[in-house]
């Protein structure tokens, strides 16, 4: 794919955000990206390609948003960028004369349609010329936290590269709840009773709770992997109960 873009425009700057999206994940590809992409300048193009559905029916797409661009399949890894309603623009990807080639390998949008489409967006392709333009494209939705007065019932629905367990409660959300009072966070084997700022605010080893960067509730272990130490996947249930006691 990276030499596909090159060969179209060599000028173009290529960065990574992410090679480690779990096999045919797109929710979790969806989290990445719409943690990382509108940290990018305006007019920046992101490829993403996580698409169990290569070669089938369902829609290649490229659509404007925040006056950036984002070129992949439709199967609701774009919908969760959507913070605020549509696309500023929406075309499905309909015009052979941008691709690798007319008959695009039925295992590799990626390099064959994707690609060359993002490489011609860089050089000032408009969408319009790219495709055909649509109304809406595939969604997906989070799975929402559930709040009561004595607690958040979340999930983890990303592990990052440190083994760090990000869980879909919002730090407005546990503030929420909190109200300073005591909690026991229970997730995986470990019971957790504390909330950091920092990752050191811990000893090495220890678990704690922190918002992280995102503003999402993370569970964490200082120089360690809480994944592997609390035996944490992804979707596994984070409960945090309250107590009526003022920490």
């Amino acid at each position: 794919m990276k030499g596909v873009i090159l060969g179209i425009n060599p000028e173009v700057n290529i960065v990574d955000i992410s090679h480690n999206i779990s096999p045919q994940d797109v929710m979790e590809a969806a989290f990445v990206l719409r943690n990382a992409a509108l940290t990018f300048p305006e007019g920046t193009v992101h490829l993403a390609v996580v698409d169990p559905g290569v070669g089938t029916k369902r829609r290649p797409i490229a659509l404007r948003y925040n006056n950036q661009f984002f070129v992949g399949p439709d199967n609701g890894l774009f919908s969760l960028l959507l913070t605020d309603g549509k696309p500023d623009d929406l075309v499905e990807l309909t015009k052979p004369r941008f691709w690798r080639t007319p008959s695009p390998s039925p295992t590799f949008h990626g390099r064959d349609l994707f690609a060359p489409v993002a490489a011609h967006l860089a050089t000032g392709l408009t969408l319009t010329a790219a495709g055909t333009p649509i109304e809406s494209m595939k969604t997906l939705h989070w799975a929402l936290p559930i709040t009561d007065e004595r607690g958040v019932q979340g999930w983890v629905v990303h592990i990052d590269s440190f083994g760090n367990c990000i869980t879909n409660i919002t730090k407005i959300q546990f503030l929420e709840s909190h109200r300073k009072r005591t909690f026991k966070c229970y997730a995986g084997n470990a019971i957790i009773d504390c909330i950091s700022n920092t990752y050191a605010d811990v000893d090495s080893g220890d678990p704690t709770l922190l918002v992280n960067s995102n503003d999402f509730v993370e569970i964490a272990i200082h120089r360690g992997s809480a994944a592997q130490m609390l035996d944490i996947r992804k979707g596994t249930p984070v409960n945090l109960v309250f107590s009526d006691e003022r920490g």
